[in-house]
């Protein structure tokens, strides 16, 4: 957990152009005159809309469909990461050649279901690769930061590489549907796990690898249509909730940060986890998660896990 100091807060409500400095990742074309959900408003799941997020100026509304397994009140991982690395792209926008591969988000508070903002900083600009830093804010406080990394992509005539001989999953047509078992009593009801088609091809609770295909119902941001990055983070944090290897009703096991490193970016809406989680006994633990689409591997996901035991209630 870490605050926002308050040089940090006042720097995060500078506006710059994109690709340099410091600037807040504005919302687009229109957004001012687009309708404002509030929380309350969002409670009856007929009134929210197809989006993880609605754009209010430069800011971002949370809708229910980001609601998380662990409290009510605070989203899924997956969303927040998406919206972190919708930014970063944005700050790479002024050279279409760059082509982020790596993010690494690191999850400094649970982030609210609330209205929330996003300041990118360019750290370097160098001539084959740019690293951008974005904040992700809510009231004033940051909660989540993300350091992306991207590559200036080029015709490079390299010979035929003997490709991964790992076996590729099944596709998802085949699998069955997965309900991410950590969700548990009333947040097994919408939420994430409603926003997201996810198919299970192989394993199950309790086994190692477990294989699930996932695919966003709904978009990142309304009126837009995710990247092919947005839709790797969207899916990408749900490495823990598909290796569930622990009770989820005896313990917890919240990540604390996530890792994505890709070669390529996935063909279509589907990206699929084969996820490995190891738990220690002295509260740590890790998931591996190895990324696909339909054509074969695409990179890895790495989540940090905080394993905790969940208090029972006592009578009397």
């Amino acid at each position: 957990m870490a605050s926002t100091s308050a040089t940090e807060a006042q720097r995060a409500e500078r506006e710059r152009e994109p690709g340099r400095g410091r600037g807040r990742d504005a919302a687009g074309a229109g957004a001012a005159s687009t309708a404002c959900y509030s929380v309350r408003a969002m409670r009856d799941p007929r009134e929210v809309p197809d989006a993880f997020y609605v754009p209010e100026g430069a800011r971002f509304v949370a809708t229910g469909h980001t609601r998380g397994p662990w409290s009510a009140g605070h989203q899924h991982a997956g969303p927040p990461s998406a919206l972190l690395a919708r930014s970063i792209e944005r700050a790479m926008a002024d050279d279409p050649a760059l082509r982020v591969m790596r993010l690494a988000v690191e999850l400094m508070a649970p982030v609210p279901i609330a209205t929330i903002e996003v300041a990118t900083t360019v750290l370097r600009a160098g001539r084959k690769v740019r690293r951008v830093e974005a904040v992700l804010t809510a009231d004033g406080r940051s909660v989540a930061r993300a350091a992306g990394l991207a590559i200036r992509t080029e015709a490079v005539p390299v010979p035929p590489v003997r490709p991964d001989l790992h076996e590729m999953p099944a596709p998802p047509e085949g699998g069955t549907p997965w309900t991410f078992p950590v969700f548990q009593g009333g947040s097994a009801r919408g939420g994430y796990i409603a926003a997201v088609d996810a198919r299970c091809v192989r394993g199950g609770v309790g086994e190692n690898p477990t294989t699930v295909w996932i695919r966003s119902r709904v978009a990142l941001v309304a009126g837009e249509s995710p990247s092919p990055l947005q839709r790797v983070m969207i899916a990408a944090d749900s490495g823990n909730g598909i290796a569930i290897v622990l009770d989820p009703e005896r313990f917890t096991f919240v990540n604390a940060d996530l890792t994505v490193h890709l070669h390529r970016l996935p063909v279509d809406e589907w990206v699929c986890l084969e996820a490995i989680t190891a738990p220690e006994p002295d509260g740590i633990g890790l998931t591996r998660s190895r990324l696909f689409d339909r054509r074969g591997s695409i990179g890895y996901g790495l989540q940090t896990l905080v394993v905790e035991a969940r208090r029972r209630e006592t009578s009397g």
